[in-house]
């Protein structure tokens, strides 16, 4: 299936309240936004952490159905 991700929070939160620069942050988060193919939710998830290296806060997304 295919997901539009429209806005993700991530968790750049490192040990001892360490985290990555603002500009890392935003270029990170940027790239997250648009097209995933994923089986399901859960997955989606698990690609988007996979993809980054960072655990999802919260996601904004929208299935997009293949119906021509």
């Amino acid at each position: 299936m295919q997901f539009q991700v429209d806005d993700i929070e991530l968790d750049f939160e490192m040990e001892d309240d360490v985290y990555p620069p603002e500009q890392t942050q935003h270029i990170v988060t940027e790239g997250c936004i648009g097209m995933w193919e994923a089986d399901d939710e859960e997955d989606l998830i698990e690609e988007i952490t996979n993809a980054t290296g960072w655990c999802v806060k919260s996601i904004d997304y929208r299935h997009v159905s293949n119906t021509y």
